[in-house]
C-alpha cells in the first residue's frame, strides 16, 4: 500500500508542517485524521481537503492530554476503518539560556514534546497491534543533532524523542511497526512566535526564519516519502535543512 489509500492521523495540524502534510498527503488519495487544539483552523482546513476531493475529519487534540490522543485514534477507526500512519507533529520550543531558569517553559515543553509522543504511542500501538501493521513517523528536530547555547532544554527533548523511537524501534522488528524520525532544520512555520520572551529578539528571530526557513512542503514531502516505502523499508532517520543552513 501506498500513501494513497491510507489512514493518516495527524497532531499539531492546524499550521506549519502538520497543515501542509495534511494537504500533501490527502492530495496523495490518504484519508486524513486531524488533530490541533484550535479548531476553527481544523475546520477550514478539512473544508479545504474535501473541496479538493480529499477525506478527512477533525477533532480537538491537546497532546498533553492522553484522552485526546485516543479519541482521535478512535475518530480515525469509527470513520474509515483504521489507522495505518500516526504523524506526532505537535511540538513547541521555548528559548533561552539554562540560567533562566525557566522551569515553566521547561515542563511545557516536556508535557508536549516528550509526554505528547509518548501519549500518541499509547493510543495507536494496540490498534496497529490488532491490525498486524502501522506506522509512527514524529517530527523531531535538527535542534537535537546540533546542540547551540539557549536550545539546551528544547534540544534536551527531541533527543529523548530520538531515543524513545529507537528503542521501541529495536523492540518492534516483527515486522508489525515502523517508525520514523523527521528532523526539520528552519523551516517556515508559527514555532518562533512564543518561543522567544523578548520582543527585540523574537521579531530578529522572525526575520531570520523569513529569510533561511524552508516551506512547510517541503517536510510535507519528506514525510510521504518515509510512508510510501514498501512494508518492509523502515525510514529511520530523515534529516532535512535549508541548503544554506550551518
Amino acid at each position: 500500500m501506498t500513501v494513497q489509500g491510507k489512514v493518516i492521523a495527524i497532531t499539531g495540524a492546524s499550521s506549519g508542517i502538520g497543515e501542509a502534510t495534511a494537504h500533501h498527503l490527502a492530495s496523495l488519495g490518504a484519508a486524513v485524521v486531524l488533530g490541533a487544539r484550535r479548531t476553527e483552523r481544523l475546520d477550514r482546513l478539512v473544508a479545504e481537503i474535501e473541496a479538493a476531493g480529499g477525506e478527512a475529519a477533525a477533532a480537538r487534540v491537546d497532546v498533553t492530554r492522553p484522552g485526546d490522543l485516543h479519541s482521535l485514534v478512535t475518530l480515525a477507526v469509527e470513520r474509515f476503518g483504521r489507522l495505518d500512519v500516526l504523524v506526532g507533529n505537535a511540538g513547541i520550543s521555548k528559548i533561552g539560556p539554562v540560567a533562566d531558569l525557566d522551569v515553566e517553559g521547561w515542563s511545557a515543553m516536556v508535557d508536549v514534546n516528550v509526554k505528547g509522543v509518548l501519549h500518541g504511542i499509547a493510543a495507536a500501538l494496540p490498534v496497529f497491534r490488532r491490525q498486524g501493521r502501522g506506522h509512527l513517523v514524529t517530527v523531531v528536530s535538527t535542534s537535537g543533532l546540533k546542540i547551540v547555547p539557549t536550545q539546551a532544554v528544547y534540544a534536551g527533548t527531541k533527543n529523548a524523542v530520538r531515543t524513545l523511537l529507537e528503542g521501541l524501534r529495536q523492540e518492534s522488528t516483527d515486522g508489525v511497526l515502523r517508525t520514523t524520525s523527521i528532523s526539520p532544520g528552519y523551516v517556515r512555520t508559527e514555532l518562533i512566535d512564543n518561543a522567544v520572551d523578548d520582543p527585540a529578539v523574537r521579531e530578529q528571530a522572525r526575520r531570520n526564519m523569513a529569510d533561511l526557513g524552508i516551506d512547510p512542503v517541503a517536510v510535507a514531502r519528506a514525510i510521504a516519502f518515509a510512508i510510501d516505502q514498501p512494508d518492509d523499508v523502515e525510514i529511520g532517520d530523515l534529516t532535512i535543512r535549508p541548503a544554506r543552513q550551518g
